[in-house]
């Protein structure tokens, strides 16, 4: 069973979509763990039915450098995002872990992510759910995560 960590922060709300989404599509046949920047976000994400939470920089260090995929906005692999609630060690290890990573282009910081084009943030998810995460969970449904 593959282990999906989705990381958000301030309210939790753009990982509960997330998490909702991933549950209609996989049920239990994935772990999702959510991993809250805050205890309010983790909670949100609990809420949306994620399997495990945990809340603040050495928990989100520690589970991404286990977990087989990394789901969020681009914030999370930007130091001092999200109003300073990613840290730059958060922000390392995400961006350094061996888990594959599908970010979405949503940020309230000052960047742009050039090429791509504004949409609702459900259609973000599902995006990211059928282009990316399904081909990777089915290429590697033989394989466990150790």
């Amino acid at each position: 069973m593959k282990t999906i960590c989705v990381i958000d922060g301030q309210g939790g709300g753009i990982g509960s979509v997330i998490i909702r989404k991933l549950k209609d599509r996989y049920r239990e046949n994935v772990e999702i763990v959510a991993l809250g920047t805050n205890a309010i976000a983790t909670a949100q994400m609990l809420k949306a039915k994620a399997n495990r939470g945990a809340s603040g920089e050495n928990a989100i260090v520690q589970t991404v450098a286990r977990g087989d995929i990394v789901v969020g906005t681009i914030s999370i692999v930007l130091a001092h995002a999200m109003m300073g609630e990613v840290t730059p060690r958060m922000a390392e290890a995400v961006s350094g872990c061996s888990a594959r990573k599908l970010l979405l282009p949503i940020t309230q910081e000052n960047v742009d992510v050039v090429g791509v084009s504004s949409q609702p943030l459900p259609h973000f998810v599902e995006e990211m759910i059928d282009k990316y995460l399904e081909p990777i969970l089915q290429r590697n449904k033989g394989e466990h995560h150790v």
